[in-house]
């Protein structure tokens, strides 16, 4: 009975402080979700209470006059190409670093390793100059280049313990058979550490889609503004037009493609993470 007693009270004394957490995590995302479908005066009168009706006058605002479809569309292209770009360039470096020992491979995944430690704030100006000697800057392709080569160091770290566990005696056999070295690293290695792949490029692309930084850095001209840059553009503008009901819905448009693409993939993301952890 004791024993029983103490561990209801271990677990209320876990399970409170998360469920405190969790309230005051969703609770502003309630909040702002609420605050898309009201007006200004709505917002005003009472700003904690649900709206009188459900306006959604609000999203149109931002989508059309404040052009946010043309940032959820550059934001959908950077995305796409620097999670794909970095995936190409990983896949192989991983394999050729896993697989593949020559002189100085260990020092190279070091240096890997410790491209994770250097703050990328560090880079940013570099990295200006050079896009503006390739002609790339304001360009959405040099920012989804940058995107990628970014998170290129973490995505090799998490593909090559996945790769490490692959019996080398599958490789063996292919090459007994004559598939060449890029067959077996597609056909073969890839198929067999999808779970890491799908984690990193989930993770890569959430992290492309809410980049706000390098994205004001080497972006300039309104029309290649990402989603990031046009609600900042926004927040902006509603501390003098009061827009604040369209920069809840701007925020609302961002946030849902997010939630929607952890939602679906949330049993991946956990099942990849844990097994890189046990396979590291």
């Amino acid at each position: 009975m004791k024993r029983t007693v103490g561990q209801l009270m271990a677990r209320t004394a876990l399970r409170v402080p998360l469920f405190l957490w969790t309230v005051a995590v969703l609770y502003p995302i309630f909040w702002m979700f609420l605050g898309s479908f009201k007006t200004n005066a709505e917002i005003y009168s009472n700003p904690w209470g649900l709206p009188e009706t459900f306006n959604f006058q609000n999203y149109v605002m931002a989508w059309t006059d404040y052009n946010i479809s043309t940032s959820v569309f550059n934001s959908l292209i950077v995305t796409v190409l620097g999670a794909i770009l970095c995936l190409i360039l990983a896949i192989p470096t991983a394999y050729a670093i896993e697989r593949i020992k020559f002189k100085g491979s260990h020092v190279l995944f070091t240096l890997y390793i410790s491209a994770m430690m250097i703050p990328m704030v560090l880079a940013w100006i570099p990295l200006f100059f050079l896009l503006a000697q390739l002609n790339l800057l304001d360009n959405l392709v040099g920012l989804a280049v940058v995107y990628a080569l970014s998170q290129l160091p973490f995505t090799i770290f998490v593909l090559t313990s996945f790769i490490s566990t692959i019996p080398k005696s599958l490789e063996e056999s292919a090459a007994i058979d004559g598939m060449s070295p890029y067959g077996i690293l597609w056909k073969i290695v890839t198929p067999l550490t999808m779970s890491g792949i799908i984690t990193v490029t989930i993770m890569n692309t959430i992290q492309f889609w809410n980049e706000y930084f390098m994205a004001l850095i080497f972006l300039q001209s309104e029309g290649n503004y990402t989603l990031a840059l046009a609600i900042d553009y926004i927040s902006n503008e509603a501390q003098y037009t009061n827009a604040w009901g369209t920069l809840f819905a701007s925020l609302v448009i961002a946030i849902i493609p997010v939630i929607i693409l952890y939602a679906i993939f949330q049993r991946r993301i956990t099942k990849g993470m844990t097994e890189g952890a046990i396979k590291g």
